[in-house]
């Protein structure tokens, strides 16, 4: 009887997780053939067919949860489904947020799509990705001589590199995209349509904006995976691997998702799902403090394109990067020298006019999150990238209001 109760309890989870792999894989399949999805809803036959194809990988997943009886084997199993169910939310996203962005703003929508459709095309966007993606599984290897403290130094370096490498396609991106369009007459043949020049301005911005987060969403998924590979690649330093925030998500969403799943095999494969999506989670709000710093940087680039060559922006895009790092510290130094010469003055007065202008790119930072005695609590931290974030939509907002004022008085003809 209690390996009867036992069979049903595997086949039912089996099919559970199958069942939610499947619920999310529907709009990504809907987007590849719109027509095709829509015949199958509406004939019984397909219907047939989805419901057995669903029930077949519940069967599978029950295989796997009565063979794989050791807790750490389900563990990984667990880790799997969590990674699969982790680029199915991704898929959904990539391909959501651009439709409802269409809905709610149809022109600008119309322009940032094509935007958007087009950074996927282009050879640089997977040229960087795959440049990210090598040097952060380098970063696992590379001996930093910290230590014990390699672990949190190859964190940083993986916030950076995903940060850098959305920035590096954001901003040669909009300063070739947007200039060409112009330059080349492109943007007469667009705006000859019903489409103003806010809504292409705008809608560049959107597209090529929306292609950078998913760029560093995809380079988030292989920075856990490299994570996960140093722990297992330096067990000496195991103790020196612990990360508070991911923990601390942790410790909340597993007991949260083990109250609705099914006792028996089927708890530790949730609880391994579940910690990859907790860390997920956790770095996600890593990754929002450099998408920011992005965002801005592209919003000047966008505007500055509307009126110079792509080179003087990206000279420009570089300035903008350097001194906004580089001002605040400036400013600090020179309050602090003891000889007021007048050299000093006149750098102390450069360096606070730029502190002023140019972005405050240090509130961006990750290393004082990472490289510190105490651990951070992860509420606080989210508190603090969704207001910095905040600052970021606020400074790009002003950037392309400059835009469209530069970019009103352009002549296309």
């Amino acid at each position: 009887m209690l390996s009867s109760l036992t069979n049903v309890n595997v086949l039912a989870s089996g099919l559970l997780f199958a069942v939610i792999q499947a619920v999310f894989a529907l709009p990504w399949l809907y987007a590849l053939d719109p027509k095709g999805f829509k015949a199958t809803a509406r004939s019984a036959a397909g219907l047939g067919w989805a419901a057995g194809v669903v029930v077949g990988v519940g069967l599978a997943f029950a295989v796997v949860l009565g063979y794989k009886s050791s807790s750490n084997d389900l563990l990984w199993w667990g880790r799997t489904y969590g990674i699969i169910l982790n680029y199915q939310i991704l898929a959904d996203l990539f391909i959501g947020v651009p439709y409802l962005l269409t809905l709610v703003l149809p022109k600008t929508g119309a322009v940032a799509l094509a935007a958007y459709r087009e950074g996927w095309r282009q050879p640089m966007f997977w040229l960087i990705l795959a440049g990210g993606k090598l040097g952060m599984w380098l970063s696992v290897v590379l001996p930093y001589f910290t230590f014990g403290d390699d672990f949190k130094m190859m964190k940083q370096i993986g916030f950076d590199i995903m940060m850098l490498c959305a920035l590096l396609f954001g901003v040669l991106a909009a300063s070739m995209s947007v200039s060409e369009e112009i330059e080349g007459r492109t943007a007469i043949t667009v705006m000859s349509k019903p489409i103003t020049r806010r809504s292409f301005l705008v809608g560049k911005f959107l597209g090529i904006t929306m292609a950078c987060a998913a760029m560093s969403l995809l380079l988030a998924v292989n920075f856990n995976a490299a994570l996960m590979a140093n722990r297992a690649f330096d067990p000496i330093n195991e103790d020196r691997t612990y990360d508070p925030m991911p923990e601390q998500a942790k410790q909340k969403m597993v007991p949260a998702v083990l109250k609705v799943t099914p006792t028996g095999p089927a708890q530790p494969v949730a609880t391994g799902a579940t910690m990859w999506l907790g860390e997920q989670f956790a770095h996600s709000f890593g990754v929002l403090l450099g998408f920011g710093k992005v965002m801005i940087l592209v919003a000047i680039a966008t505007a500055l394109a509307t009126r110079l060559h792509f080179v003087v922006t990206l000279v420009i895009a570089l300035f903008v990067f350097l001194f906004g790092h580089l001002a605040p510290v400036v400013v600090r130094v020179t309050e602090m020298s003891p000889s007021q010469s007048t050299g000093t003055r006149l750098v102390g007065f450069l360096a606070n006019v730029s502190n002023v202008l140019l972005p405050a790119l240090e509130f961006f930072n990750m290393s004082p999150a990472i490289i510190r005695d105490t651990p951070l609590e992860l509420g606080s931290f989210i508190v603090y990238s969704l207001t910095v974030f905040g600052y970021a939509i606020i400074y790009t907002a002003i950037a392309l209001v400059v835009g469209l004022l530069l970019f009103e008085d352009r002549d296309l003809a």
